[in-house]
């Protein structure tokens, strides 16, 4: 495996013109690198995209900067006009991107497993383990250490990192992306108590990842009981986020690191959930719904909307009055219904 840094720059112009978009200023200008616009130099590109940030646009040294128009009308310096900055800073971003190269073909030190199929383009690295029945598809990457399970498939121009695991039946569909350390198909928290004594619940089904999914790192998402785990087309999830049994995603939900999502939820598509959030087992959240940071949610959300809850940052001396005073709400009630009856 070996590191390619990019040795290609790109005039304004070409950039303009590989994503369709307008330029002004000196269309010749050299490109080399892209930066934030207080930290650009000579030859980089930034972006604007927040107002926050526009305090620096007069005094950034970048070659040119990506902007709206509203933005564009009042620069005089060259840039790129769009519509959505910070998604054309994401493409020119990607042209900059350091690339790991994996060598096509199946590694001397690999174990591959019978009666499978492995693409001619697709890349197995060292010591991967890949199991019977295994599919493998045209332009795979599996990077060094991955597991493959048993009956898995894996779909056209799908990338797994370093040691990635799939338990058997996972199936993966095209261009997902799926990052070092991150498990699927283990077996959910399935159990029934007798008597004291818990007792496994087999976990019969699989997990299906459709196309165009990302995962982040040491990711977990388990197996389904009966029916199978599913993360539908274009949804993307940060690292170090519990997906449990039975659990559905809907297509193009984004959701943030550390969050964990109980059994059998079903989760509407184009969502956004913030880090740390906790939903509840046997859940619905509808489609189009903001989970802020650290939200909990104990019950089903059935229109779409923002919603959080938890407590903001304070001084320690006022959350430790605010929260004795949160202790004494329920005696205090009491004490106002009492009064209310008493003057009624």
């Amino acid at each position: 495996m070996t590191h390619q840094k990019p040795l290609i720059s790109y005039s304004l112009q070409n950039l303009a013109e590989q994503f369709t978009v307008d330029c002004k200023g000196n269309t010749a200008c050299i490109i080399t690198g892209i930066a934030p616009l207080d930290k650009a130099k000579e030859g980089d590109i930034s972006f604007l995209a927040q107002a926050k940030y526009r305090q620096f646009l007069a005094s950034t040294q970048a070659s040119a900067v990506i902007l709206n128009a509203q933005e564009a009308a009042n620069f005089a310096g060259n840039c790129l006009v769009t519509e959505n900055p910070q998604l054309l800073h994401a493409k020119v971003a990607s042209l900059f991107a350091t690339i790991s190269h994996i060598q096509t073909g199946v590694h001397v030190s690999a174990v591959i497993g019978k009666d499978g199929s492995i693409a001619n383009s697709a890349s197995v690295g060292a010591n991967c383990v890949v199991g019977d029945r295994v599919v493998i598809a045209e332009n795979v990457k599996l990077y060094p250490g991955c597991v493959i399970g048993d009956d898995c498939v894996i779909g056209e121009e799908t990338c797994l990192y370093p040691n990635v695991t799939l338990y058997h039946q996972v199936r993966i569909g095209r261009r997902v992306i799926i990052h070092s350390g991150a498990v699927l198909g283990a077996d959910g928290f399935g159990l029934v108590n007798n008597r004291g004594i818990w007792h496994k619940v087999p976990q019969l089904g699989g997990v299906v990842i459709e196309d165009d999914v990302e995962i982040g790192a040491n990711t977990t998402i388990d197996r389904g009981a009966l029916e199978n785990t599913v993360l539908e087309v274009g949804v993307k999830l940060d690292n170090l986020i519990h997906v449990a049994h039975n659990v559905r995603i809907g297509a193009h939900t984004a959701i943030a690191a550390t969050t964990v999502i109980a059994g059998s939820t079903q989760i509407g598509k184009h969502c956004m959930i913030g880090g740390g959030v906790a939903i509840s087992d046997h859940l619905t959240i509808a489609d189009q719904v903001i989970l802020k940071g650290k939200t909990e949610v104990a019950s089903s959300i059935t229109e779409s909307g923002s919603y959080a809850s938890g407590m903001l940052a304070q001084p320690s001396r006022e959350w430790q009055k605010n929260i004795i005073r949160f202790l004494q709400l329920d005696a205090l009630a009491r004490r106002l219904q009492k009064l209310e009856k008493s003057i009624k």
